[in-house]
């Protein structure tokens, strides 16, 4: 019997997808069944777009061919499955995270494009405003202390924390990283995976770099009470950990550790500084267009009402972008240091917004204001502000 997978106009289908949308610049492939057709979206810049739909009938076979690339079993319809594959487009090796979903109209796949150049990208390339790269970049370079990263899944946390390794990658430093999964591999950096039916977590491999003396650390993802205890002992133990948490702002990472049963002593002493981020799109520099609001406008999106931009950009659209008005994308951040103050209110387990409203009187430029401060330099738009901050 033919493999159906392996028909050809199959697989030129499945190679068009993919190289459609590495040029286009997406984020994630996503193969969704529906009642009558088979829909495919691009993720770009964040935001899925409808690019086809195909019929019913490739559906099994469209499906069967990711699968056999991302060396999956293709038998198995009932449970989830995760892969990895790797395709060449343009001449450049592309890596793949797979991920298959059963739904009631049939498996649902998502390709999560990974993107090598993305990882190897500069501090300067991330869309920090100059005093809030200076905050973070003086944390960073200190020799211990924990550098906390949160954000929503999909934020950018990883690629801000690998900027960061990328300044701190030198011959002289012994850096030691434990994720889930490792989706890029970075020379001169030793890379674990966590492998939970090897009994490999996040505390366990933590506990295991202790004894290889490390000048830096890179934790994943704080997901738990253990992984929390030992990141911060380790900080306070002189060594450097970096790490990322979900949380919406700087200051409910502070909080969050001592939910997690973290003391409120050694949140305090360990960590150094908080960044906070979110992603939003860039305006198209081909077709984006100046507009001048009302007053009252401007200060119901939050600008100060005694400092009020003349003009404002707005988002138009035109080839060069795919008629959205915006291309690419840049962070949003908020930069809590902890001062002597910030220190004081969290021993004393102070609320989130107390731990905020003194952030702020110090220099803090919260998610908001980082926002609309590059609204009022012309990168992006107000709506897109409003859209990735509440």
């Amino acid at each position: 019997m033919t493999d159906v997978s392996s028909e050809t106009p199959i697989v030129k289908l499945v190679s068009f997808m993919i190289q459609k949308a590495v040029a286009d610049g997406a984020s994630d492939i996503h193969i969704e069944p529906q009642e009558t057709d088979l829909r495919v979206r691009f993720r770009i810049d964040g935001v899925l777009q409808e690019v086809m739909r195909s019929p019913r009938s490739v559906q099994a076979s469209i499906i069967s061919r990711f699968k056999i690339m991302a060396d999956m079993d293709i038998a198995e319809s009932r449970k989830p499955q995760d892969g990895h594959c790797a395709v060449t487009v343009a001449g450049q090796k592309v890596d793949f995270r797979v991920s298959t979903l059963p739904t009631v109209y049939g498996e649902r796949v998502v390709l999560r494009i990974l993107r090598k150049d993305a990882i190897m990208l500069q501090l300067s390339d991330l869309g920090f405003l100059q005093s809030s790269l200076d905050r973070f970049e003086v944390a960073f370079r200190k020799p211990y202390g924990a550098i906390l990263v949160t954000g929503p899944t999909g934020s950018g946390k990883s690629t801000t924390l690998y900027a960061a390794v990328n300044v701190l990658n030198t011959p002289d430093r012994h850096i030691l990283t434990v994720e889930d999964p490792v989706e890029y591999r970075v020379e001169g950096v030793n890379q674990c995976q966590v492998n939970p039916k090897a009994g490999l977590t996040f505390a366990r491999a933590l506990r295991s770099f202790l004894r290889c003396s490390p000048d830096c650390i890179l934790v994943g993802e704080i997901r738990d009470q253990e992984t929390a205890q030992i990141a911060i002992e380790s900080a306070l133990t002189g060594n450097l950990v970096l790490s990322t948490l979900h949380t919406n702002d700087s200051a409910g990472a502070v909080t969050r550790l001592i939910e997690m049963g973290v003391e409120p002593f050694l949140v305090a002493s360990a960590v150094e500084t908080v960044l906070a981020q979110r992603l939003t799109r860039r305006l198209c520099k081909e077709c984006k267009q100046e507009v001048r609001l009302k007053p009252e406008v401007l200060i119901k999106a939050g600008f100060a009402e005694d400092n009020l931009p003349e003009v404002v950009h707005k988002a138009v659209g035109c080839k060069n972008c795919g008629n959205t008005g915006y291309r690419g994308r840049m962070g949003v951040h908020e930069v809590l240091s902890m001062s002597e103050e910030i220190r004081r209110l969290t021993v004393d387990e102070a609320t989130a917004e107390e731990i905020k409203q003194v952030a702020i009187r110090e220099g803090m430029l919260t998610l908001r204001q980082d926002g609309l401060e590059k609204v009022r330099m012309g990168m992006t738009s107000i709506e897109e502000v409003l859209r990735v901050i509440v």
